[in-house]
């Protein structure tokens, strides 16, 4: 595919195939993504099963060739565009038009007596080179661009081959027949193909370094593992022949190749090129790792859990290779734009044409130069934009410049450029968007709302203060009879709750391990639901508990006034408070909250300074949110709490009023609300980031990653614009130069291989646009 002409072609030619209800084609990737009403084959299947193959065979006979996707090949852009034939074809086409383009150059320079006389200045050496140029690297242009104007569908293709072959041919006849008195200009058609080829050839060049983020990604996944059978030495196999169950051997500074867990061996883990976090994972046995990540320290052991496309890795890129895919709705304009430019084109080409050969000359006789007629002057053979010295050959110079200085290319690849390096940039950082229509909609943003718990706080208790009882005398069992401190207070605690489930068991649990408290034997340990856990503990008389205050108090546990007061000071901060009893008597409280993410303040100030409003959408208690949303800088009225799934939806439509609505959540809870806005951002692990629903994905832990989304947004967007206002602002300039709009009064004439020049220089800029958004940061 070369323009917005090919896109709109096999977007509605696979959509005239049955059963296909969406077709999305990126022109820059030259991937088409389809929706069918049927499964595609099962993988193993042949390719030519069912309807892949009637859409393989559509795309044939339009005069494309395609093939389906292996899900199971390397994703690596160089070894798919480096190593395909039809790149080493295209050079090798390119050397030969160059090539004679440079005879065609000696010939000229042989006519005008710079060279010395030889048989480089004949015309019939200029017409042999001209038919070998025409039928060798020129003959797919001319094919293509006839067939699929055969379809209707004018392409680049079929501008550039008019351009060529009318040059060409009206240069034949005046060859053949002399006594029709037409100059001859061979060189043209020469100088076309040339410049086409290398403008098409540096544009290709160019569009390969949009892929590079990708490609990236892709080299995360190594080739080959060490494999370990028994107790032999490990062995050194292909990643693709990795299964379930299967052991690998990890040396420091492996790349890890599949998804899998520790069995043995303890290590730090880099795993920034994978989230983007910047501290290393601590690595043990029971930890999950996935491929990509960096083995840095130690040597490893780790179980295969999923391999090949399988892994989080593979997911990823095929997620971000679909988001490229995926069109920004800014896309449509220029998509129906470029799919009827070409006809638009020709047309005017043909107006252009039939105005300087019948009217203009005769409306302004001094746009045609002194030229030499039939075979005078240099041999007969003249060169275009420098001498027109007929009413047909300056009607045709023009319209030849017309038809090739149009560029549907630069229409066709402003927005996927844009989006394919964006999505790219993105997807190294750990942020996932789904497609060109979310970062667009993402630039747009107006509102940013949040969810509270496991989005700004860590989403997992801690424990944040230890009170005793006024009264510190010992409780124990006369024998040690130590006296009872906050450390001996959370180890009872801890091994009342080692048996249990509950998230403010866990919070128990890990701060007692960071205290390197030994956990207590527990005998007669019962759980009630709602309300707290007891059971004998040596050492102490009576029975133990922990729980609830009010639980305790039901029970008859006494409570000085001391740990009251506390008790109320902590819930006014919105903690929740733990009691830990032995006997009839309480021996002090535990506070257990869920803590703001270190980076949750920046987070908010940050969108704020870029002009969005901020809010928290929570379905926790009011006291729990109006705490975290004074110390994170929120006013009363940007904070909304103890909402039901229903009640938050309307929280948003309220929210819509201001403009486009972000919700923020973890993905999974806030599942509703996600789907509801305009932009849902899920802040997930990324394990099972091609389940999410959201239009955003942040990998790994850090809030902040959503200021970086939004920004990378804006940026995209902007490189999007600029390109289109070039595309379009190109073409409206170009057409009418290449037309003679400036010829009868400035007599400024635009020859058809500048035209070339300029088309080619056009495509290039917009994909050099996008790719300096890699030196945003």
């Amino acid at each position: 595919m070369k323009c917005g002409g090919c896109v709109r072609a096999v977007e509605r030619r696979l959509l005239e195939q049955p059963g296909v209800r969406q077709a999305s084609v990126n022109l820059l990737t030259r991937t088409a993504w389809v929706g069918l009403d049927q499964p595609l084959p099962a993988a193993g299947a042949e390719a030519g099963d069912g309807p892949v193959e009637a859409l393989v065979a559509s795309l044939r006979s339009l005069g494309f060739k395609a093939q389906p996707r292996s899900q199971g090949r390397s994703l690596g852009r160089a070894e798919v565009v480096e190593g395909h034939p039809r790149w080493w074809q295209e050079w090798r086409q390119l050397i030969v038009a160059l090539g004679l383009l440079l005879l065609s150059v000696l010939g000229h320079l042989t006519l005008a007596g710079t060279l010395p006389a030889s048989p480089l200045g004949a015309l019939w050496f200029h017409a042999l080179v001209a038919s070998i140029a025409l039928l060798g690297p020129g003959r797919p242009i001319l094919v293509r661009g006839a067939r699929q104007a055969a379809h209707g569908l004018p392409s680049m293709d079929t501008l550039v081959g008019l351009g060529m072959g009318s040059a060409y041919l009206a240069s034949l006849v005046a060859f053949l027949w002399p006594a029709a008195g037409w100059p001859c200009f061979f060189n043209e058609p020469v100088m076309l193909l040339g410049f086409v080829l290398l403008g098409r050839f540096l544009e290709e060049r160019a569009r390969f370094r949009t892929g590079r983020a990708l490609e990236q990604l892709a080299e995360l996944q190594p080739d080959s593992a060490l494999l370990l059978l028994g107790d032999g030495p490990p062995r050194q196999v292909p990643v693709g022949g990795l299964r379930a169950g299967d052991r690998l051997r990890l040396l420091p500074g492996d790349r890890i190749p599949v998804d899998g867990v520790v069995l043995d061996g303890c290590s730090a883990v880099d795993v920034s090129s994978f989230t983007g976090e910047p501290l290393p994972l601590e690595a043990q046995p029971g930890t999950d790792l996935a491929a990509g990540m960096l083995n840095l320290q130690a040597p490893l052991v780790l179980e295969v859990r999923r391999a090949g496309a399988e892994t989080a890795l593979a997911r990823i890129i095929a997620l971000v290779e679909q988001a490229q895919v995926r069109k920004a709705p800014i896309q449509s304009l220029a998509d129906r734009i470029a799919g009827r430019f070409s006809v638009v084109v020709l047309l005017l080409a043909l107006a252009t044409f039939v105005f300087w050969w019948q009217w203009g000359t005769r409306l302004w006789p001094q746009v045609l130069a002194a030229a030499p007629q039939g075979h005078g002057g240099m041999g007969g053979h003249a060169v275009l934009g420098t001498v027109a010295g007929t009413p047909l050959s300056l009607a045709l110079q023009l319209a030849i410049a017309v038809l090739v200085v149009a560029c549907p290319c630069a229409l066709g690849l402003a927005t996927p450029t844009a989006i394919t390096v964006g999505a790219g940039l993105a997807a190294r950082s750990g942020l996932l968007f789904r497609g060109g229509d979310a970062i667009e909609m993402a630039s747009r943003l107006q509102t940013v709302l949040f969810d509270k718990t496991g989005t700004l706080t860590q989403g997992r208790p801690e424990v944040i203060a230890v009170e005793l009882a006024a009264d510190q005398d010992p409780v124990c069992e006369p024998e040690g009879r130590p006296e009872l401190s906050p450390e001996r207070l959370l180890q009872v605690a801890a091994s009342l709750e080692q048996h249990t489930r509950h998230p403010l068991a866990t919070a128990l649990l890990e701060e007692a391990l960071a205290r390197q408290l030994s956990l207590l034997a527990v005998e007669d340990s019962r759980t009630f639901a709602g309300a707290g856990v007891q059971g004998q503990i040596g050492g102490f008389d009576g029975v133990c508990r922990v729980g609830k205050p009010g639980w305790l108090e039901g029970l008859g546990v006494r409570t000085d006034a001391k740990l009251l007061a506390s008790r109320t000071a902590l819930e006014a901060q919105g903690a929740t408070v733990l009691a830990v009893a032995a006997g009839d008597g309480v021996l002090g409280l535990v506070g257990v909250d869920d803590q703001p993410r270190p980076d949750a303040g920046r987070t908010l100030e940050a969108l704020q300074a870029m002009g969005m409003d901020v809010a928290i959408l929570s379905g926790d208690q009011r006291q729990a949110v109006r705490r975290l949303g004074a110390e994170l800088g929120l006013e009363p009225e940007a904070m909304a709490w103890e909402l039901l799934p229903e009640q938050k939806l309307e929280q948003l439509v309220r929210w819509r009023q201001r403009g486009p609505v972000a919700m923020v959540g973890d993905g999974i809870n806030d599942a509703p609300a996600l789907a509801a806005a305009d932009l849902g951002i899920a802040v997930a692990t990324g394990t099972q980031i091609a389940q999410d629903t959201a239009d955003l994905v942040i990998l790994g832990d850090r809030l902040e990653a959503v200021v970086e989304a939004l920004a990378l947004a804006r940026d995209t967007m902007a490189k999007v614009r600029q390109n289109l206002a070039w595309a379009f602002g190109y073409n409206l300039v170009m057409l009418p130069l290449a037309a003679g709009l400036l010829l009868p009064r400035f007599g400024l004439l635009l020859s058809p291989p500048l035209a070339a020049l300029l088309m080619a220089t056009s495509s290039i800029t917009v994909v050099l646009n996008a790719l300096s958004l890699h030196g945003r940061r």
